[in-house]
């Protein structure tokens, strides 16, 4: 399973949210500085959160972007299946159409594999909060700010 620039990009906005849109909504453009992603491109990334349920937008001089929910109760994979799409790493026909899908299935010695594998993917990305990734995102903030603090 290889993630693309939307999963990877969409799960750093969404963290940025975490970390930043505590009181108030985030704008695109802030967003866009502190992460390195383009304004378009994170409208994009917003508008199929937004779809998903996972944030909420703000229009107006102070709008911006929220979290829909807390933080503690959006999982990595929902982010990443709302951006990706299925996260399987391979699809095993007996699993989507049963065993007559696969006219392999009853002898298919790689299917307790694929199954496993995906189970670990989903298993991974479904027990990683975004609070959990907020508050090392602080942290590492917190320690970049004492650095240059250090550097003057």
């Amino acid at each position: 399973m290889k993630l693309s620039t939307k999963g990877r990009y969409g799960l750093r906005a969404l963290v940025d949210l975490a970390v930043h849109g505590e009181e108030a909504p985030v704008s695109i453009q802030s967003i866009a500085v502190r992460q390195n992603i383009s304004e378009r491109y994170l409208e994009q990334l917003m508008g199929a959160m937004k779809k998903a349920n996972l944030v909420t937008s703000t229009r107006g001089a102070q709008g911006g972007y929220r979290l829909a929910r807390p933080a503690r109760e959006i999982s990595v994979g929902d982010v990443l299946r709302a951006l990706e799409g299925d996260l399987r790493a391979v699809a095993c026909p007996a699993e989507d159409a049963g065993e007559e899908g696969c006219a392999n299935s009853s002898s298919c010695v790689t299917r307790y594999v694929w199954q496993r594998v995906n189970e670990s993917i989903r298993q991974a990305v479904d027990t990683i909060w975004i609070s959990q990734l907020a508050s090392q995102g602080k942290a590492l903030e917190e320690q970049s700010n004492q650095e240059r603090t250090c550097e003057r």
